[in-house]
């Protein structure tokens, strides 16, 4: 049997966990789930206590891509029916930041489909930032695809504090996902932000046919990376996409691939994502104990639970939503 104690205690020591233990924790038998739990809340305990962060994203502009990325509906190779738009004016996008606000949501995230941003869509994202943050006090991320250093400044310019380019997979397993952008693409993405000054988000998305060590390769890039914010994506198959009829997973593998990037990614930000709703299902309020942050609202194509929900099932762990200013997280080098 694992001592889970002790591997927590490793983690929080600042040492490497072996591939032989990261394997045990994706395997830990069910009725020792509680036990891996708590010993993964051990360490978010010590680096976020109880608190949990809140992220809401906007959709800017829906569908119309020419990237041939299996998992999402707004590939160029989907059928199914989403909703498609080209990117959204400027008062729409300072609008939904005002809404963020007032969800207490610390994260505005600006996300716009497509292989990269135009100039005319930079303008109109950078246009809106600059609004936003001289009204309100909330960070802002940006995602809108692979970015060359002068985008990455431009957005650092206009007040970005974050910017979000998952690496989704492992690089062994990412010729299975998509072939029309590379891995490295992605790495390159999220390294210019870092230069730029930006904080880098970047995770996942697990139950896309993958071997459990790829979900380990991807904890262990993501720490390479040295990623600030990890969101750990469950696949949510939509019909239309190249991996529908996909569903590997369990509520309880959920709970354990968010103890895996607890345990290698100990001070980092661990935001519950995508599909958590149709995945952790009744088990949502536990993976809080490895994860600290959470979406609130709707995803891309995809209704999220309400947000004032996910309130209530803060409040009913006896946790609390983490109002941490972005000058507060500078000041404690949680950002950079």
């Amino acid at each position: 049997m694992m001592n889970w104690e002790l591997l927590a205690n490793k983690s929080l020591q600042g040492d490497e966990i072996t591939d032989q233990e990261a394997l045990a924790v994706l395997e830990c038998p069910n009725d020792e789930i509680l036990d891996l739990l708590h010993s993964a809340y051990q360490v978010r305990k010590k680096y976020y206590g109880n608190k949990v962060k809140l992220n809401m994203i906007i959709n800017t502009k829906s569908g119309l891509c020419p990237e041939n990325c299996g998992y999402c509906a707004q590939s160029r190779d989907s059928t199914a029916p989403i909703e498609k738009y080209r990117m959204m004016d400027r008062a729409t996008i300072i609008q939904g930041a005002k809404r963020a606000h007032a969800l207490k949501s610390g994260t505005y995230c600006i996300v716009a489909s497509g292989r990269g941003p135009s100039k005319r869509e930079l303008d109109t994202v950078t246009s809106a930032v600059e609004e936003i943050k001289q009204n309100y006090d909330i960070k802002v991320c940006a995602c809108l695809g692979l970015l060359e250093p002068e985008q990455a400044n431009q957005l650092k310019e206009a007040g970005v504090d974050r910017y979000n380019h998952n690496i989704n997979t492992s690089e062994n397993h990412h010729d299975n996902i998509t072939t029309s952008h590379s891995y490295d693409d992605r790495v390159a993405t999220v390294n210019a932000a870092k230069a730029a000054g930006i904080s880098p988000c970047s995770g996942v998305i697990v139950g896309m046919k993958e071997k459990k060590e790829d979900v380990i390769e991807m904890a262990r890039a993501l720490k390479r990376l040295n990623a600030d914010s990890i969101p750990v994506n469950f696949l949510h198959a939509i019909d239309g996409t190249l991996l529908e009829g996909t569903n590997e997973l369990t509520p309880t593998y959920c709970l354990k691939v968010l103890c895996l990037f607890r345990f290698i990614n100990p001070t980092k930000e661990i935001r519950i994502s995508g599909g958590r709703e149709v995945n952790l299902r009744s088990l949502q309020p536990l993976g809080l104990y490895p994860a600290n942050s959470i979406f609130i609202g709707d995803y891309l194509t995809t209704e999220g639970q309400a947000g004032l929900k996910d309130h209530k099932m803060i409040e009913d762990l006896g946790f609390e939503i983490d109002y941490v200013t972005t000058e507060e997280e500078d000041s404690i080098g949680l950002v950079f």
